[in-house]
């Protein structure tokens, strides 16, 4: 329904991707290059993510920056990126070319201007606690119908123009989501982008902290720029003791996940209130069990 062959751009920033930046540009180059665009923009590397982006030819175009910086490298793919449709992709994730192409097609559905193909997470070789965090996050309704934690984001034209005018963020991905109103965003189910989970509890618990910290950056500037003119505050992406009693009382047997996953939060909204403090918005947690 949604597989089209016309030209799409695709910027993936990459900081010291070294590991896993190739097997997403197989998987993309997997059916061919023809009508794909990509840009890799190595920001900061200090390993061979260059190098191994260049490996695979010709079809992939290859930035460098001096600086670690998503917000600039993505600014930068920009400026080098040929047109639209546009997909902005995280070089962790795995894409085929034929998903990129269905989710850049869904764009051309009336009002749509921004889009996402579903998530697959891998949890087989996650513990048991990263396995129960996930099994209520994926089930909760903002998850579920919002553009974050997907590592894809494809904007029409018209959608990129609300893109840019964001500032620089650490929740990059909320933001992007929360810029457009649910009738103007869309989840492909047709589409498929493998997120690889954290595999364990200390780096789930990095990932979540980010979170928890990138969430209230985003709020202080929902609040200091007043109501967002485009889709939902960041305060909506919360979950909320309601929504882990809906949840329980649909499927009673989800309660000791429930619990996994309400000790989870708790325990990173702890630790993210020092750097709330400190005004710390740039210090990146990442994961690196993911990438292994």
């Amino acid at each position: 329904m949604y597989e089209t062959r016309e030209d799409i751009s695709l910027v993936i920033p990459a900081h010291n991707e070294e590991r896993v930046v190739g097997r997403l540009l197989d998987a993309l180059l997997a059916g061919g290059p023809d009508g794909l665009d990509i840009v890799v923009v190595c920001n900061g590397c200090t390993d061979a993510t260059a190098e191994t982006a260049r490996s695979r030819g010709p079809a992939v175009r290859v930035v460098e920056l001096e600086q670690p910086s998503k917000h600039r490298a993505l600014r930068a793919g920009d400026e080098h990126a040929k047109g639209f449709p546009r997909l902005y992709v995280d070089a962790d994730v795995v894409l085929s070319g034929t998903d990129a192409r269905r989710v850049a097609a869904a764009l051309r559905t009336p009002g749509v201007l921004a889009a996402a193909p579903e998530r697959e997470l891998p949890l087989d070789a996650s513990d048991w606690r990263v396995r129960a965090f996930y099994r209520v996050w994926l089930r909760l309704p903002t998850v579920r119908q919002g553009l974050f934690g997907r590592g894809v984001v494809a904007v029409s034209e018209e959608g990129h123009a609300r893109l840019v005018a964001l500032p620089e963020l650490m929740a990059d991905d909320l933001a992007f989501s929360l810029a457009f109103r649910p009738e103007e965003r869309q989840v492909v189910p047709e589409a498929r982008v493998v997120v690889q989970p954290p595999r364990n509890w200390p780096d789930l618990m990095r990932r979540r902290i980010r979170a928890m910290t990138s969430t209230v950056q985003l709020e202080h500037h929902q609040r200091r720029s007043g109501t967002p003119a485009h889709g939902d505050s960041a305060a909506s992406a919360r979950t909320s003791l309601g929504d882990l009693r809906t949840l329980v009382r649909a499927e009673p047997r989800l309660l000791p996940s429930v619990v996994v996953f309400a000790a989870t939060a708790v325990l990173a909204r702890r630790a993210a209130r020092r750097a709330i403090r400190a005004g710390d918005f740039a210090t990146w947690l990442r994961d690196e069990s993911s990438r292994s």
